[in-house]
């Protein structure tokens, strides 16, 4: 599954440009929210499972919910025809 992604070159890029649309790619953004202690498990065990390194992760940032974090991946990935 992970080979369906492609190498984050920019990673100052915005997730929602129009360039990743114009070179035909899709850009997919994964966000997992809950207590810290849950968010850096499903982090370690989407890791373990092969989908993302964990330094791919943002840092943990303050959710809409009190007592919640966040935290995003964004990845982009080959349109297929």
């Amino acid at each position: 599954m992970s080979q369906d992604f492609l190498p984050d070159d920019n990673k100052f890029a915005r997730p929602n440009d129009d360039s990743a649309a114009e070179s035909g790619q899709d850009v997919v953004c994964v966000t997992v929210t809950g207590s810290s202690q849950g968010v850096r498990e499903t982090i370690l065990t989407l890791y373990r499972l092969g989908f993302a390194q964990v330094g791919d992760w943002s840092p943990l940032q303050r959710a809409a919910n009190p007592n919640q974090v966040m935290s995003v991946l964004i990845r982009r990935r080959k349109r297929k025809a």
